[in-house]
Formats: C-alpha cells, sequence, structure tokens
C-alpha cells in the first residue's frame, strides 16, 4: 500500500517575464510525494505544474482535486485513466512513481546524462520585453554559446520584432545561429500568412502557434501556404484521446509539434503524441514549461530517453529567486546534470 502528500509551492520570478498573455511575477506548483507504507524513509517526487492562462484542468477547485488524489492515492495509482483530464497531476503522479521505483534519488530514467556523461542541447529562450531587453538577452545568449535561439514575439510592436531578427541576421547567419520564434497565437488569421512571409526572409527554423488554437481549418491552410515551417504548440492541449490526437494531425499536417508534459499528460501523452508524428512524418521536439528544477529534471531524464538531435526547449529554472535545489545547469548551449 502507497501513501502520498501534496503541497504547494510558489516560484518567483527574478524580473517580470512577458508572453503574449501578459506578465508574470510568480508561478504556482504542486509537489506530490509518494511512499510505502513499510517503507517511508524512501519517496518519490512529482511536480504538478500549473500555468493559469494555459493549463487545462486549472480552476479554484484544483488544489483540492489533488488533496483529494494524495488521500486516496492507492485508487488513483490503480485507475490513472481517472486523471486523463488533469495532465499536470498524471505527471506528477508519473514521475513520483518512477523516482520511487528507482530508490527516491530523483532519477526517472537511468542514462548517461544521469550518470553526468552525455548533455541535451537546448534553445535560448529570449523573453519578450522591450528592444534593449530583448537585445541584451541575444547577446548573452550567442555569448554563452547558445547556436538556437527561440525569440518569443507577438507582444511589442511586429515591425520592432522584424528589426531585432533583422539585426541577428545581420551579425550571424543560419549556419552559425538557428532561430526560432514563438507567436504564441498572436497572429490574426487573416494577418498570418503576411506576418509569415515578413519572418521567412530571416531564414527561420520555424514559428510556433502563428494563430489561436482550435481554428484547425485556418491552421491547415498556413501550414500548406507556409514558406517557413509550423511548430503546433497549444494546439495540443487538451487533446487526450488517441484518435482525436491523430485526427488533428493528419488534418493539420504541421511540420512540427512541440510536447509539453505537464501541459499534455505527462510522459504517456508524449509518447503517443511521438509515435503518431514519426509515422505521419511529423518533426517534434521537447519543451518544458516553467515547471521547477523537480518538474525540468523528470522532464528531461525523459528526453534524453527519445535520442532527437535536435535543440530542446529545457529551461534551467534559472528564471526563479527560489527554485529547488538541482544539478541541473548550462555549459555551451547544453543542459547538462554535474
Amino acid at each position: 500500500m502507497y501513501k502520498a502528500k501534496v503541497e504547494k509551492y510558489t516560484l518567483n520570478f527574478k524580473r517580470p517575464s512577458g508572453t503574449s498573455r501578459g506578465i508574470l511575477t510568480t508561478k504556482d506548483s504542486w509537489f506530490l510525494e509518494v511512499w510505502r507504507e513499510d517503507q517511508p524513509e524512501i519517496r518519490g517526487k512529482g511536480e504538478a505544474s500549473i500555468i493559469k492562462t494555459l493549463s487545462p484542468e486549472w480552476n479554484e477547485h484544483y488544489p483540492t482535486f489533488l488533496e483529494g488524489v494524495a488521500n486516496n492515492i492507492n485508487h488513483y495509482i490503480a485507475n490513472p485513466e481517472e486523471l486523463h483530464d488533469f495532465p499536470s497531476v498524471f505527471f506528477a503522479l508519473e514521475t513520483a512513481l518512477k523516482d520511487l521505483e528507482n530508490g527516491g534519488k530523483g532519477i526517472i530514467y537511468a542514462s548517461d546524462f544521469t550518470k553526468k556523461q552525455a548533455p541535451i542541447k537546448i534553445n535560448g529562450l529570449i523573453w519578450m520585453g522591450d528592444k534593449a531587453f530583448m537585445l541584451e538577452q541575444i547577446k548573452e545568449k550567442i555569448a554563452a554559446g547558445f547556436d538556437c535561439i527561440k525569440l518569443k514575439i507577438g507582444a511589442i510592436d511586429f515591425e520592432t520584432e522584424l528589426n531585432l531578427l533583422a539585426f541577428i541576421r545581420e551579425n550571424y547567419s543560419k549556419d552559425q545561429i538557428e532561430l526560432r520564434v514563438d507567436a504564441n497565437g498572436a497572429f490574426p488569421p487573416e494577418q498570418a500568412l503576411d506576418k509569415l512571409k515578413a519572418l521567412a526572409q530571416f531564414d527561420l527554423h520555424s514559428i510556433e502557434q502563428p494563430i489561436k488554437q482550435g481554428q484547425y481549418k485556418a491552421m491547415h491552410d498556413l501550414c500548406k501556404a507556409t514558406p517557413l515551417p509550423i511548430a503546433l504548440d497549444e494546439e495540443l492541449i487538451g487533446i487526450t484521446d488517441f484518435e482525436q490526437k491523430r485526427e488533428l494531425l493528419t488534418t493539420i499536417q504541421p511540420q512540427y509539434i512541440i510536447l509539453k508534459p505537464s501541459l499534455i499528460g505527462g510522459i504517456k501523452g508524449s509518447d503517443e503524441w511521438i509515435a503518431l508524428a514519426e509515422e505521419l512524418n511529423i518533426g517534434w521536439w521537447i519543451t518544458s514549461a516553467l515547471e521547477s528544477n523537480v518538474g525540468l529534471n523528470a522532464i528531461a531524464q525523459y528526453t534524453f530517453t527519445k535520442n532527437n538531435p535536435m535543440p530542446q526547449g529545457l529551461g534551467t529554472g534559472q528564471l526563479y529567486t527560489n527554485n529547488t535545489p538541482s544539478g541541473l545547469t548550462i555549459a555551451n548551449g547544453h543542459l547538462i546534470l554535474t
């Protein structure tokens, strides 16, 4: 028999972080600890990470539901399908149990990554802000050894964003720096193609979610006509049925999909999306979603097992003043465990 407890943890941003949905100063997570009654000293830990404007299961009853899961942990371990519509909770339970199986030492998947023998190539993330702030971040990432940079766009003036991209390309060719942009659904469908044409002149690797999710025909038309590859991100959130996933991908036919385990059903959900993408010749990569180091550690270990050579979207928790302890760090554009 198992026992469990859950504890809320609020992460504080070092500086307000901008997205197309607004400015974030704090972010809540809940840590789920699971142990066997006869071995209470060995505990597995998972993170239920919530972005209140994005997580499909978020409402005011979420904390109470999570307490109920902890109080009835044996039921949910036996019936994980009941967490189908609670991807963050499912991910927390999945990873807590894997941690427990491996001795409660933060090892979710043993590999050369956890043995500190191999890194994961990642992109450097540029947060939205004024031109000077974004330019400062770009220079820092390049100096830190990144050769893949992702910029969040759609929150400031589009011409200013084009100027930032022009600055990068004036100084670094596509062979020196791979550029990805993330619009977070900011473009009106009727303007999207023109904006993509303007962006394409800068030899971008891809653009994430140019229009809001749920507009399958408009997104399909855009993916068909686009001058640069489109990656679906928010589009995957809330799609839990396997056949619905297949329908989405076959209807839209994107060039890439982006997997955020906390938002799309954990490791099981990510595995389903990957299987479908590979069957349909759609590229993919994995991204963290503002988790603490607890969740990031699990996502990084999972990512390493997938053997995807593309730069992955894994942060290092450097955004927060009070992140949980971790051996995760960055060296020359790679995530490593030290």
